[in-house]
């Protein structure tokens, strides 16, 4: 199993000892960029905050630690979070 598959399906910010989503929960999957495949819990978020998009922390992007990856909903399926960039 490679760094890639490891990380397919766990949850953003989850622990390494439960990295699953859990029943009861909202998620976003994360498409493409250094967090490709990882679920965001929004479970609580207003509906504007869910219209903005965010900006998540991650060692993985351009800019190494301390950076963030930039992720928005897309347009027709907002189940799905679309990455659109790095930023320090």
């Amino acid at each position: 199993m490679d760094e890639e598959d490891f990380m397919r399906g766990r949850v953003y910010g989850a622990d390494v000892e439960d990295p699953g989503p859990r029943p009861g929960r909202v998620y976003r999957e994360l498409v493409g960029g250094p967090l490709d495949g990882l679920l965001l819990d929004v479970t609580g978020w207003e509906e504007a905050r869910l219209r903005r998009g965010v900006a998540l922390a991650t060692e993985l992007g351009a800019f190494g630690a301390g950076g963030r990856a930039l992720y928005e909903p897309r347009p027709g399926d907002a189940r799905f979070w679309d990455w659109r960039g790095d930023t320090p």
